[in-house]
């Protein structure tokens, strides 16, 4: 991607390409790719942080940041595929003050090695388990709003200090039944149209939409488990999250359309 050919601001926070160089291997010659330095990602920020969780203010910029470079990269039929928080470098003037960033510094998006064309669907398995959107565990096509359920997983893993999904079960393995089960806790029931549409989905739904009982359905919300993320208006933030977490990826918003939500606005510019 030539971040020299578009205006977009997103392309701010790409991190750039600097120069590239071989060396001459036993066999082969290998590529070496030449970024700018990078400070604290994400993960290690929230690591330090009080609870291991930043608060919902100190959340909300790297957000808006994020989401300006996920529109440039759509722009450019880039899909990220998997955003892991050690992925995004957060500006904060908080983290800024205890000595966390240089001054001025600027949030990134980095760690492109799991990018896909955004030209053509994709069916293979991607993202992190518990970070896994509803089309990737039932194995259908995906598209570019993979990234919209990724970043709000990430969102809920900065502000919280445990993640929104388990996904394991008695004996401690991960299982798609679990995770599903706890998506149906959370999400509610997917829509009879998402399910006939994904063949893999008569594995946890009967014919007319009932739970199979595969594995038993928690008894979690979103806002049970929210009941240790710190800052003003968590209802807004909730209802935020809930608009990215769709079980139809159709039904989830746009990066423009999440940044410009009411709840991540709000205190812009103060």
């Amino acid at each position: 991607m030539n971040l020299e050919e578009t205006k977009h601001r997103g392309r701010n926070f790409i991190r750039k390409l600097l120069a590239h160089f071989y060396i001459q291997g036993p066999h082969v010659h290998h590529v070496c790719l030449v970024h700018e330095p990078l400070g604290t990602s994400a993960d290690l920020l929230v690591k330090m942080s009080p609870g291991q969780a930043m608060t919902l203010d100190d959340l909300k910029p790297p957000m808006r940041q994020l989401f300006i470079a996920l529109d440039y990269l759509h722009s450019e039929c880039h899909i990220m595929s998997c955003i892991p928080t050690r992925a995004i470098f957060p500006d904060s003037k908080r983290l800024r003050s205890l000595g966390f960033l240089p001054r001025g510094g600027l949030p990134l998006l980095t760690d492109f090695g799991e990018a896909r064309l955004g030209d053509k669907e994709h069916n293979d398995d991607i993202m992190p388990n518990v970070y896994r959107a509803p089309e990737v565990i039932l194995k259908s096509n995906w598209s570019y709003k993979v990234d919209i359920w990724n970043v709000a997983m990430v969102a809920w893993d900065i502000v919280s200090p445990r993640t929104l999904i388990n996904g394991k079960n008695t004996d401690g393995i991960f299982d798609d039944r679990v995770h599903m089960a706890e998506l149906v806790a959370l999400l509610g029931p997917p829509s009879p149209e998402f399910r006939e549409q994904r063949q893999l989905s008569s594995v946890f739904w009967d014919e007319s939409g009932n739970w199979k009982d595969v594995s038993p359905i928690p008894d979690i919300t979103l806002e049970s488990l929210a009941e240790k993320v710190q800052g003003e208006d968590k209802e807004g933030f909730l209802s935020w999250l809930r608009m990215a977490l769709q079980w139809n990826p159709e039904d989830r918003p746009t990066a423009l359309e999440l940044l410009y939500d009411e709840w991540l606005t709000k205190g812009l510019g103060d």
